[in-house]
């Protein structure tokens, strides 16, 4: 079996975490390749492999990202058209796409056995025109639109081309059933479950007594337009990462995606043991 591991060492334990991974995958005759970036911390394993992530991925027939879940994303995307499956592992606060947690992982040889299932978790295709080309990115979690500094937004949202709102908000939230216990939930969107196929509207505070979260089809397609023009622009947010420029009379599409992500699930039951142990900390004075 060869596994790719993808780890954030920003994050606590990611270190020691993933040293103590690449032992137990060793003890399975495993090939490990980590990235050139990380020989230093990895020098000692004569038996791991160095070269480049986004190469040695395509030939992977697992990645395991350990970190939070923004490793998680960061790792998927590297993944797009490939039959590689993802592990997360959680050392990180949340870590609510991962499978395991730091102490968790004894259950490693469940990979070996294939004592696993796979949740293939949709994604979004996002395109802004500007109105000379395209701008192409794909979504794991969200996309997320605002201004700066909590300022009002005006925008219009279409779908299959007909209008079905004009909205005044601090801004928007698309999201895919796995990003809606992300951004979505803090901005007041429902608990999707992950293997559902549908699109999440959430406006971020509406100045309105009757805006409320909504939920399309995925063949829908979902258009938005920033009509008027202020300084500064919006800006996009694709998975929480750098930002794009939004600015007037531009066009944000949004459909579902062809791509899918083969998140490994260890314990059958990884979404709904995390909504009962992570998002209902503060319920249970935890």
């Amino acid at each position: 079996m060869k596994v790719a591991i993808y780890p954030n060492f920003q994050k606590e334990n990611a270190l020691k975490c993933s040293r103590e991974v690449c032992e137990i995958l060793h003890q399975y005759n495993s090939e490990i390749y980590i990235d050139n970036k990380y020989f230093e911390q990895f020098q000692d394993k004569d038996y791991i492999n160095f070269g480049v992530f986004k190469d040695f991925v395509k030939e992977s027939d697992i990645a395991i990202a350990v970190g939070g879940d923004g490793t998680i994303l960061k790792c998927a995307r590297y993944l797009l058209g490939l039959n590689t499956k993802l592990l997360g592992i959680n050392t990180g606060r949340l870590g609510f796409m991962a499978s395991l947690e730091f102490d968790e992982l004894s259950e490693l040889y469940r990979l070996f056995k294939g004592d696993y299932d796979i949740i293939k978790r949709m994604m979004l295709d996002t395109r802004i025109y500007t109105g000379e080309q395209y701008c192409n990115n794909i979504a794991l979690n969200d996309v997320s639109i605002a201004r700066l500094y909590s300022k009002l937004c005006d925008f219009n949202v279409y779908i299959d081309d007909n209008l079905i709102g004009s909205y005044r908000a601090d801004g928007i939230v698309i999201s895919t059933p796995t990003g809606s216990t992300a951004y979505a939930l803090s901005a007041g969107g429902p608990i999707i479950e992950p293997n559902l196929d549908c699109i999440e509207m959430t406006l971020l505070c509406p100045h309105s007594l009757f805006s409320r979260p909504m939920l399309f089809s995925p063949e829908r397609v979902i258009k938005i337009v920033h009509n008027v023009e202020v300084k500064p622009e919006l800006y996009i947010s694709i998975d929480g990462n750098e930002p794009i420029t939004f600015s007037n009379k531009q066009v944000l599409e949004i459909k579902k995606s062809a791509h899918k992500i083969n998140l490994i699930d260890m314990k059958r039951n990884t979404f709904y043991d995390s909504l009962n142990k992570k998002l209902m900390w503060s319920i249970k004075g935890n």
